[in-house]
């Protein structure tokens, strides 16, 4: 995916915009996750970070910790990326832990512990755009900016399912399409974005 640096309000601590590859049991309670964001409360400027993140039967966690087991000292859950640039976001279920790699290396991996053995195969597969806001208007940007449906807008592309027993099928939808969107979609790609619903 296409790693941005979108505005997000000035000073908020409580907002922020990213995008990210996840994986889903089939209640959608357990969830491994990878992507970038931009959170000033989480990593302290507004550069574009690579994240981790994971929900336990319905329970949210933390942040790049959490039982979040690294293992590299050079790819590192929390570090920032370069906005502009291309990352491939990599999430494989390897003797029942879940493994995150970025661009084809490891950060790391959550034990399968964590689910006590019970989320060992993926059922939905998620890749998307995401803003949160505190309050007020919402002006964080989604992606570079730009609504999924202009030329140069952020994208998400090339998915790859290993291992899949069932045909893969994709929908792209949007939750706020007057504010964000979709557009230029593939068999194996959207582009998305937006600006939200005034300046920041």
């Amino acid at each position: 995916m296409l790693q941005a640096d979108p505005r997000v309000k000035a000073g908020d601590q409580q907002s922020h915009s990213l995008q990210e590859l996840a994986v889903q049991s089939t209640d959608r309670k357990s969830t491994v996750e990878i992507g970038w964001t931009v959170d000033l409360g989480l990593n302290g400027d507004t550069r574009p970070h690579l994240f981790v993140y994971h929900w336990v039967d319905g329970a949210e966690s933390c942040y790049n910790a959490c039982g979040f087991v690294p293992i590299s000292h050079r790819i590192k859950a929390g570090m920032a990326v370069r906005a502009g640039t291309a990352a491939r976001f990599t999430i494989w279920n390897l003797a029942g832990d879940w493994w995150l790699f970025y661009n084809q290396q490891p950060v790391g991996y959550f034990p399968g512990s964590l689910w006590h053995g019970g989320f060992t195969r993926a059922q939905v597969i998620t890749a998307f755009g995401e803003v949160a806001h505190a309050n007020g208007t919402t002006c964080e940007e989604m992606g570079d900016g730009l609504p999924g449906t202009a030329r140069g807008s952020s994208w998400i592309r090339g998915f790859r399912l290993i291992g899949s027993a069932d045909e893969p099928r994709m929908t792209v939808t949007s939750t706020s399409p007057a504010l964000y969107d979709a557009g230029h979609t593939t068999r194996t790609g959207f582009h998305l974005g937006g600006e939200g619903s005034g300046t920041c």
